[in-house]
């Protein structure tokens, strides 16, 4: 049984999708970018398809549209893959070792620490503390840190 249960979404074709023009998806393509990655919306985790579509004046008909036909995910799986990739430059970042994974799944935009894991297991076939161990353990000068940090010396011995 594969952890985290996740299953395969088979791919179904929507009408309204062949009707949104080559120019008119390329130009919703670009401003959806533009917000989601330029602006860091992935980051709010109450930032929803619905709310994009406020912000773009349109449906999110067309966002869904937009997303599955030229990004080849839904919406959800799209917001999350940036949150995904922000998370893994966290993971490895020394200035950010000491937080725990609930702190790296608030700041990337998740909602709780199990969509978190997931959705990063998911992405990276391993968990976010699995990906930070095979990162530490690459790069000795980083795991020596941890151990300084780890191993603070009892100031109360006499």
């Amino acid at each position: 049984m594969a952890k985290y249960n996740i299953t395969e979404k088979k791919e179904k074709e929507a009408a309204y999708r062949s009707l949104v023009s080559p120019k008119f998806m390329d130009e919703l393509k670009e401003k959806i970018l533009n917000i989601i990655l330029i602006q860091k919306k992935y980051k709010d985790k109450n930032y929803s398809a619905k709310q994009l579509a406020e912000d773009l004046g349109t449906n999110t008909r067309y966002i869904s549209a937009v997303v599955n036909v030229r990004f080849h995910m839904n919406y959800t799986t799209f917001v999350n893959k940036y949150r995904i990739e922000e998370a893994m430059n966290l993971l490895v970042d020394k200035r950010y070792q000491e937080l725990n994974m609930e702190d790296i799944s608030d700041m990337v935009g998740f909602s709780n620490r199990q969509s978190f894991y997931a959705s990063f297991y998911k992405f990276n076939g391993m968990t976010p503390r699995e990906y930070k161990m095979n990162h530490l353990a690459q790069h000795p000068a980083m795991k020596e840190n941890k151990k300084k940090i780890r191993t603070k010396p009892d100031t109360n011995k006499e």
